[in-house]
């Protein structure tokens, strides 16, 4: 049987835990005041419920991203696999060059769309929960868009890998 090690201090408790929790990648795109495409690599998407259709994820309030948000009324969230790596380390990356290659084009709503992505959830903003620095999105899912089917992409221990074999 392993031994744990107790932390005391909640902050190195948080990210201790986190480090050692395996995350799902999307990408989540948007236009910004100007018509511009802008998003970022989220680990924290995940479903609220099928009935009604419904999302979050996370995004801290200083990012370049989260004054487009809380305007903006729809979003693109791509879940991403194995063979888009690249893509979530680039929307990870220099806001600027996110969306320099042109391998993205305009999705329902207006929303950027990769279609490298293994699906696509177009979604309206419902909510926005600020919190200490960070915030909740809540968005309605309208449609979807099935990509091709690839092996999960994970972000754990810093990293992006894709899962070892199955239980």
């Amino acid at each position: 049987m392993q031994n744990l090690i107790p932390e005391k201090d909640p902050v190195e408790a948080l990210r201790a835990s986190f480090r050692r929790h395996a995350s799902g990648v999307s990408v989540i795109t948007l236009r910004d005041a100007n018509a511009q495409p802008i998003g970022f690599t989220a680990t924290s998407m995940t479903s609220l419920g099928a009935n009604p259709p419904l999302a979050s994820f996370n995004v801290s309030q200083g990012s370049s991203t989260f004054p487009s948000l809380e305007v903006g009324k729809y979003v693109a969230i791509h879940t991403m696999g194995a063979g888009t790596v690249e893509l979530a380390q680039r929307m990870a990356a220099d806001h600027t060059q996110r969306f320099v290659p042109n391998d993205w084009h305009e999705g329902p709503y207006g929303v950027p769309v990769f279609p490298a992505a293994t699906s696509i959830l177009v979604a309206r903003i419902r909510d926005i929960h600020n919190i200490e620095n960070n915030a909740v999105v809540i968005v309605d899912i309208i449609e979807g868009l099935a990509g091709t089917e690839d092996e999960a992409l994970l972000y754990y221990q810093r990293s992006y890998m894709k899962p070892g074999d199955k239980l």
